[in-house]
């Protein structure tokens, strides 16, 4: 594109051209061709500067023509380069032509569209609006403003073409709220956007005076509800989303004030109308729904928001924060992702549910490693939480680890408990699809559980020197044999493959479907089994225990009669005792539940 920076000196020639009055030409509408070339005076853009740090080069986003030296003028079908040649206070230009200009061949008007920047490779073609990704430097935001004047009438009398932005200005003032004391060395960014015509994704704004950031975007609507101006203050990183779709219009400005919260963005004022001024709409106040403490990297969630932002840090990076749940959280009509979807974003941190139950988590996907988390790695905990009625299904065919808390996991699960149903192909459980390494520990599952390969009430698979102690589970297992695979499913363990399971029952029903030209084995606590179990019991609709064993121990069948719970519960409790749990069994129902000493 066109960016060149010197001025053209011909003014004096080009402004007594452009005087020609009607008293010098023919006496009806017809010109003598060849004699009155097209001069254009372009205005449109004039506004007030916004305050800046450096001289500008290209300033046309606050309404100067400094720096423009020739825009692409088409009439007809032709298109040529006019050189601008601007007023002294650069607020207006002169259209010209030296070399073959276009030539007014009555007083008649004419149709005329201009733009600029223009491609130099074909300025036929007026190019898309394609802005820059980081505009903190004023010469990156300035050179992002694209500028137009589309089918115009021109007068011969008065040759005026207004010109106009296709770009939407954004303009973010930042005011210290609840816990800060100042905003100064904040990072503002515009988030959510769409990447149409090679566009950016995130913008990063330009600190244009004080604590104000101003930043080009395409024309383009951002959706209620999906972040839009990201902060990063003190450590910590606060969004916030608009309750409402955020249409963002070709030659308007879009000014919001914000104040910076520990507990999140509140929106103060949005106005929005023309380039020059904005308008007078108000916006209501967002609350991004969690507090940061930046000496513990904690964040404190108190709603179903603070949630779902805090998913977003964990996915965008921010994988070792720690999180902490201090109300209910109600996930209803949210669309969630899990919490560290994958290896390279796998969630290193604490969270802490504090006993807190979490209800409405539904969704359907085509994804792997689904549930609360997505990925936990061996430096990460999750704990304390109450999984309630959740509705999981993951429809991928070639992978798994599907859970109720998490999916895939080689870090810590304790103390978690899931209802519901949670459903997918391979590594499917109800507390966690995947247990490779790390432990589970005083978890319980009572939701229904579906899949096709390792299907288990509490783990689809536990290996690795895992271990499970103190679990159980009570919800019905169903496996959907695939026919060509190994099949493992139990109603506590689909394939315990290199773990030690301590202390747990199940009394799920296990029920199959389907047949497999491989090996399937199904039992009523576990479908296979390649390591220690100790003290560990069922009561279900299948009486053996292990589908396929390959150690001498097992687990035992409670029949009412020679063994009972109660005798169930005081050998389970023994083997937590010599291990030295914390964890015990009661029986004040008619099955054992657990409580940490």
């Amino acid at each position: 594109m066109s960016h060149r920076l010197f001025i053209p000196a011909a003014i004096a020639l080009l402004l007594g051209l452009a005087a020609c009055t009607q008293d010098e030409l023919a006496d009806d509408n017809r010109l003598p061709e060849g004699e009155y070339p097209v001069v254009i005076r372009a205005t449109g853009l004039s506004v007030e500067a916004t305050p800046q740090a450096a001289p500008s080069t290209r300033a046309t986003v606050d309404g100067d023509w400094q720096g423009v030296t020739s825009v692409a003028l088409k009439t007809g079908d032709a298109v040529k380069e006019y050189t601008v040649t601007a007023s002294t206070d650069f607020k207006s230009a002169t259209l010209s032509r030296e070399n073959d200009p276009y030539y007014w061949t009555s007083r008649d008007p004419i149709t005329v569209s201009a733009w600029w920047p223009f491609d130099n490779a074909d300025i036929t073609q007026m190019p898309a609006v394609k802005v820059a990704e980081d505009q903190s430097k004023l010469a990156d935001f300035q050179n992002s403003d694209f500028i137009s004047a589309e089918n115009r009438k021109v007068e011969f009398n008065n040759p005026t073409l207004e010109f106009t932005h296709r770009t939407a200005r954004v303009t973010i003032e930042l005011k210290p709220g609840t816990g800060f004391t100042s905003v100064a060395g904040a990072t503002v960014s515009l988030v959510s956007l769409s990447a149409d015509n090679g566009n950016p994704t995130a913008i990063k704004t330009y600190n244009a005076s004080g604590n104000t950031y101003e930043a080009l975007t395409a024309p383009q609507t951002v959706a209620a509800g999906k972040p839009f101006v990201k902060v990063e203050l003190g450590g910590g990183t606060f969004y916030f989303r608009p309750q409402n779709n955020v249409v963002l219009e070709a030659g308007s400005r879009y000014k919001y004030t914000v104040k910076v919260n520990t507990t999140g963005l509140t929106l103060e004022g949005c106005t929005i109308g023309s380039w020059a001024d904005g308008g007078g709409e108000s916006g209501a106040a967002e609350d991004l729904g969690y507090i940061y403490d930046s000496n513990t990297k904690t964040y404190t969630v108190y709603n179903a928001d603070g949630l779902m932002n805090i998913a977003e840090l964990v996915n965008g990076g921010k994988t070792d924060i720690n999180i902490t749940l201090t109300a209910d959280i109600d996930l209803t009509g949210k669309n969630w992702t899990p919490i560290g979807t994958d290896y390279d974003n796998s969630y290193k941190g604490t969270f802490d549910g504090g006993g807190h139950t979490i209800t409405g988590l539904t969704f359907t996907t085509n994804d792997e490693y689904v549930g609360l988390f997505g990925w936990l790695n061996r430096a990460g905990t999750v704990k304390n939480v109450v999984m309630e009625g959740v509705q999981i299904t993951s429809h991928q065919i070639y992978g798994g680890s599907i859970g109720g808390v998490v999916g895939y996991s080689w870090g810590t699960i304790e103390n978690c408990s899931v209802s519901g149903s949670v459903s997918g192909t391979v590594y499917v459980g109800g507390v966690v699809g995947a247990q490779i390494g790390g432990s589970i520990t005083g978890c319980s599952s009572s939701a229904t559980v579906k899949g096709t390969v390792d299907v288990g009430g509490v783990a689809g698979q536990t290996n690795s020197s895992a271990t499970l102690t103190a679990c159980y589970a009570t919800g019905n297992v169903t496996i959907e044999i695939n026919p060509a695979k190994n099949i493992a499913g139990g109603s506590l363990v689909g394939m315990n493959a290199g773990s030690s399971l301590l202390a747990c029952y199940a009394t799920g029903n296990v029920t199959s479907t389907g047949s497999s030209t491989g090996k399937v084995h199904i039992g009523g606590f576990l479908g296979n089994n390649y390591t220690t179990v100790t003290a560990c019991y069922w009561k279900n609709n299948h009486e053996q225990g292990i589908g396929y064993n390959r150690e001498s121990t097992g687990a035992t069948k409670v029949d009412g009669s020679v063994v009972t719970w109660q005798k169930a519960v005081d050998a389970m409790n023994t083997a937590l005792q010599n291990a030295g749990s914390e964890w015990r069994y009661e029986l004040k129902g008619a099955l054992p539940t657990l409580r940490k000493q």
